[in-house]
């Protein structure tokens, strides 16, 4: 699980499917990406950190 980028996620208030709009994605992928099943394109970590502002490094960090 990548308790950073779900963190993240939600002291914005943002939804999974909010995000995964926002990607391009579908949700069931972006919730992939959270659970860590899936490691995602470099071009949606790059969005992920512009829309966290958070380094891509500390989003993608497994715990």
């Amino acid at each position: 699980m990548r308790a950073n980028l779900i963190n993240a996620r939600k002291e914005k208030g943002y939804t999974q499917q909010y995000v995964a709009d926002y990607l391009g994605i579908g949700v069931n992928a972006y919730q992939k990406i959270e659970y860590g099943t899936r490691l995602g394109k470099i071009a949606t970590w790059d969005k992920l950190e512009d829309l966290f502002n958070i380094h891509q490094r500390v989003l993608r960090k497994l715990y």
